[in-house]
């Protein structure tokens, strides 16, 4: 929190509303849950510095954070044994070390669901994104969905991450872009053509992006640059006066928060393509986590049920919730134990938010550089009247096989 890169003030807002929640319902099987928040200030050695407080807290897990610097944070929990549950899905670590249970994909199924999204619609994709060890992962993911398709590989454009001038960016994008479409065949000469369908018929149809005939002349520019995304887009929509480039990004840099605060249905990002893990956030399946932050967490702006970070959060709890339910009653809880409960459960429901996770060996997949992403299911979204509701003609996606045939980028 409180840096010039990606802010995740969800995420402690939601633990926290959480234990409330918990408490003022009896607990966890009669015990009483008890949650410390650590701000790592978007550095390696505030990261460490926070595995180090768990250690000190004697904390039997750390759950739902937000960290890119994986490698400062996991080998310190590891030494003591303490499972990180539900982390964001930034850093390799969280897709690599035992010690380590994500409840999604992480980047690596956003990124390669954006190239399956993108591969139906785009005849050319321009990626901007930042200039960091966890930014030079993305390209290789992207370009994994974008070969599913059939299509080349996505211009890569990096980008300081704590930037404010966009620019260069902007216009090195603009010029990844095709050749405007081919002018009308002059006078005198001849050409095939079919009738345009009636108004009315017209107006019924809806529009298929992976059938549209534009293709071939669309470019499509995706930035994932977390909170900057906004100030991305707002330079590259400066630059592009044709407004002919389809726009798009993922989970998390695009949100409903921000889609209403630069103008919902009149907002730049109208239109705009997103790739989530997540069903919408309108879905009924949220229902019991509206309801817990409407009891418990009325009146605090960090908390917002439509942000990635609380929903990760959520059923990152979730989980902890239901491993901590299977143990007696009478049973002392550690760390350790609760690392051998997770590695031997055979599922945890999360409501159908997501697939039954479980991380047991038999449950992990041969993705090069992630095998313990267990649920690579994502959706496919689409900002319309300044809404984000799910892509018409797109079903949720398992994007792991997809992964599986990726050279390894971590």
């Amino acid at each position: 929190m409180g840096t010039k890169a990606t802010n995740m003030p969800g995420m402690p807002g939601m633990a926290k509303a959480y234990e409330r929640w918990v408490n003022a319902n009896g607990g966890i099987k009669g015990r009483r849950l008890r949650v410390i928040t650590c701000n790592e200030k978007n550095t390696p050695t505030g990261a460490a510095d926070c595995a180090r407080k768990a250690i000190t807290e004697k904390a039997v897990a750390v759950v739902g954070s937000y960290s890119q610097h994986g490698r400062a944070f996991m080998a310190p929990l590891e030494a003591a044994g303490i499972p990180f549950i539900g982390g964001y899905g930034v850093s390799p670590e969280e897709f690599q070390s035992t010690l380590s249970y994500p409840v999604n994909g992480g980047q690596p199924a956003l990124l390669a669901g954006a190239g399956h999204q993108l591969g139906k619609a785009c005849s050319q994709v321009s990626l901007v994104r930042p200039d960091t060890l966890a930014g030079d992962t993305m390209p290789v993911l992207l370009n994994a969905g974008l070969k599913a398709n059939g299509m080349p590989e996505a211009s890569d454009i990096r980008a300081a991450e704590d930037s404010a001038d966009f620019k260069p960016q902007a216009r090195e994008a603009l010029s990844s872009s095709p050749p405007a479409p081919a002018p009308a065949a002059p006078s005198g000469t001849t050409a095939a053509t079919t009738p345009a369908p009636t108004p009315a018929a017209a107006a019924k149809a809806p529009k298929d992006p992976a059938k549209d005939p534009g293709k071939e002349n669309r470019s499509c520019v995706t930035a994932v640059l977390g909170e900057r995304t906004e100030i991305f887009f707002d330079a590259f929509r400066r630059v592009d006066t044709t407004r002919r480039t389809q726009i798009s990004s993922v989970l998390g840099s695009i949100s409903q928060a921000l889609v209403d605060r630069t103008g919902g249905k009149d907002s730049p990002f109208e239109g705009a393509y997103v790739t989530s893990w997540y069903p919408v956030s309108t879905d009924p399946l949220w229902a019991p986590m509206r309801t817990m932050i409407s009891e418990q967490a009325f009146g605090d702006d960090t908390v917002d049920p439509d942000d990635s970070g609380a929903q990760t959060t959520w059923i990152a709890y979730s989980v902890l919730h239901q491993i901590v339910q299977r143990f007696r009653s009478d049973e002392e809880i550690t760390a350790r134990k609760l690392s051998r409960a997770l590695n031997q459960s055979p599922g945890v429901q999360t409501g159908n938010l997501t697939p039954e996770l479980s991380w047991r060996y038999q449950d992990m997949r041969a993705v090069a550089g992630f095998p313990r992403l267990v649920n690579g299911r994502v959706s496919f979204q689409t900002v319309q009247s300044g809404r984000l509701i799910a892509q018409l003609g797109e079903q949720n996606l398992d994007m792991t096989p997809t992964l599986e045939q990726a050279p390894r980028s971590a």
